[in-house]
């Protein structure tokens, strides 16, 4: 049975962070809100929890898996982010984006695209999710909450519970979202390519 945080999401409360970054160091999955629907999350690090994940959502290892990061700081480390790219990122971010680079040696292979060896990064603008990643002081791996069958993802944080209570750890519940997936752009290659149009603008980038 998984637990379940009520949130306030305008003021987060710490003592709820603190428990939430503790269970994820223990290998929690954890269901929690960003700017584009629910996700799920674990340690970057964990292998079992990635496992987990990956049998919720039905996808295999070759899916591309997302560091959630809360700033701009954290990219250096994990992937190889060009000038040009930066500038595009420093003006659109926080928000309903996600950004596929290469990744570096710090991200676990097991997280990387296995014939691209690219990443996800999103910055999400979203309190809850900014809170929670201020308290972890580093990238939570993560990935949209699109259940098996299913095109968007999930927003109701009781309907989650009454799927999920039995397959993750924890809920945090920010209240209704929207369902609309995140836009993808990609900068592994040379060019920069609107991979999905979804809730984040694509005009800046195209």
């Amino acid at each position: 049975m998984s637990q379940f945080f009520y949130v306030h999401p305008d003021n987060p409360q710490g003592r709820l962070m603190k428990q939430a970054v503790a269970m994820i160091h223990e290998g929690a999955v954890v269901v929690y809100p960003t700017d584009s629907g629910y996700a799920l999350g674990c340690h970057m690090g964990d292998k079992k929890a990635l496992e987990r994940i990956c049998k919720i959502r039905d996808i295999d290892k070759s899916h591309n898996f997302t560091l959630l990061c809360s700033d701009l700081s954290q990219l250096s480390e994990y992937t190889r982010v060009d000038n040009v790219a930066y500038r595009l990122l420093k003006n659109n971010t926080p928000g309903a984006y996600t950004f596929i680079f290469k990744g570096s040696k710090e991200v676990p292979k097991r997280l990387l695209n296995p014939k691209k060896k690219t990443i996800g990064i999103r910055i999400p603008d979203n309190i809850i999710a900014q809170a929670l990643l201020t308290e972890l002081k580093e990238p939570l791996m993560s990935t949209s909450l699109i259940l098996p069958g299913e095109d968007t993802t999930e927003y109701d944080p009781e309907h989650i519970r009454d799927i999920l209570e039995h397959s993750v750890d924890l809920i945090i519940n920010g209240g209704y979202l929207g369902e609309k997936p995140t836009t993808v752009i990609d900068f592994s290659e040379d060019s920069v390519d609107i991979i999905r149009v979804g809730e984040g603008d694509p005009a800046p980038f195209e």
